[in-house]
């Protein structure tokens, strides 16, 4: 089969690889029918996270349909058509058993296109087949699904459930991107009273707009006075930091309020400065995470009762051996417009993002 290899810091190639094969009783082996790329992966390359080893295919991401499974599977069997989650769980560690999928300790957690061979290819093994993937209803469309992966779970949970938002509350997010978009789509579900979108980008802006952003900001022009001036000084209750870079971060802990909270989302490379001298006196929480995964059965549910704008996100399509492209497409997004790709669902230009 053909997969995206990468090669070291810059270097990846959509190349000829091994096939994979059940290696425990408890994997399956998917036919894999549209993938998209994360930012992570575009971290991966820049070198920011060197767990991942030459010659790994990357990618976390998939929908597809099952082929083949080990004799433990119980839950899924080959025909079926799949989410293929971008965290495994081995269900009897006790991180598992505590709903913390991300951090489990029997050989789960992120591994695909980190520590073992990914999504982005024409077949993938997934480890843990019966807790990491989900069968698919008929009414979410292959494009929408891929979404519930890893994007939308992630702004849910790291972001919006560890930011503990709350009616009434105001929300800013820094980073319009897939995740940030997100993000701002499933803060609306806890009917905050304003959501304020930052980036730098105006494209993304009117994005976070159309997606449900009361109000947005240039981050190069001192969005803490907008927040200022539209919480009477007092500052965000939730500030949901998308980027992963040190100034974004400390953005946030600028704009946050006392006694309120900062969700840290993005990936970060290098260190940022955690400006104690500040905060240590307005009782600010500062959380982390990977996420569990745990919410994917309810946002699937969601995207099926069509509550979430998941294929809204997706800008372009691509067949799938048409990897390098899209990947110079999405690393590029300030040129190209791109928010989420897929590659092998529909092919398509730009699309508008639309309210849902």
């Amino acid at each position: 089969m053909r997969g995206y290899v990468f090669h070291g810091p810059g270097q990846a190639a959509w190349e000829e690889v091994a096939d994979p094969g059940i290696q425990e009783a408890t994997d399956a082996i998917v036919r894999v029918d549209a993938v998209t790329i994360c930012g992570t992966d575009l971290h991966i390359l820049k070198g920011d996270v060197p767990e991942v080893r030459p010659g790994t295919v990357l990618g976390h991401e998939a929908v597809g349909e099952i082929v083949e499974v080990g004799g433990d599977v119980r839950t899924v069997r080959p025909g079926d058509r799949v989410l293929v989650s971008c965290i495994s769980a081995c269900g009897r560690c006790r991180y598992c058993r505590d709903a913390m999928y991300g951090q489990c300790l029997g050989g789960g957690g992120w591994i695909l296109g980190h520590l073992i061979d990914g999504t982005q290819a024409e077949y993938v093994r997934v480890p843990y087949a019966d807790l990491s993937v989900h069968v698919l209803p008929g009414a979410v469309r292959n494009e929408e699904a891929v979404l519930l992966a890893d994007i939308f779970p992630t702004a849910y949970e790291v972001g919006v459930l560890n930011g503990h938002v709350r009616p009434g509350d105001t929300v800013a997010v820094v980073g319009a991107g897939p995740i940030g978009l997100a993000a701002i789509a499933t803060a609306r579900l806890f009917a905050p009273e304003r959501v304020v979108a930052v980036d730098l980008a105006a494209s993304r802006l009117e994005a976070a707009r159309k997606l449900g952003a009361e109000a947005v900001a240039d981050a190069s022009e001192g969005p803490e006075q907008l927040i200022a001036d539209l919480t009477d000084g007092l500052g965000a209750d939730v500030v949901i930091e998308a980027v992963g870079v040190p100034e974004s971060f400390e953005l946030c802990t600028r704009m946050v309020r006392p006694g309120g909270h900062v969700a840290n989302v993005g990936v970060h490379g290098k260190p940022a400065t955690l400006h104690l001298e500040d905060l240590w006196i307005k009782n600010v929480t500062i959380t982390t995470g990977l996420v569990d995964t745990h919410s994917t059965p309810t946002l699937l549910r969601m995207a099926a009762a069509g509550r979430l704008p998941t294929s809204q996100l997706v800008t372009h399509g691509f067949p799938i051996d048409s990897m390098e492209e899209a990947y110079e497409v999405f690393a590029h997004a300030g040129e190209t417009g791109a928010l989420k790709v897929v590659l092998g669902g529909p092919q398509r230009e730009i699309v508008p993002v639309s309210t849902p």
